[in-house]
């Protein structure tokens, strides 16, 4: 996931995206408690990108505060 292509969608789409992310956290957190998890480098790059998205929410809403 690239910081650009997050820029570039709306505020709604970056909260769905989150909710999916958050989501696959959690699944990811179940499958390594069950000892499931295969790939455990997905779930760095998921928290990367829970974090990732946050930030950029966080930017949009400081550029809109400021322009207001």
């Amino acid at each position: 996931m690239d910081a650009q292509d997050l820029r570039s969608k709306t505020p709604d789409q970056l909260k769905d995206q989150l909710v999916s992310l958050k989501k696959e956290a959690f699944n990811l957190r179940f499958q390594q408690a069950t000892g499931q998890l295969e790939n455990t480098a997905r779930m760095r790059t998921v928290r990367r990108d829970v974090a990732r998205v946050q930030t950029i929410l966080n930017q949009k809403a400081a550029e809109a505060a400021a322009s207001n």
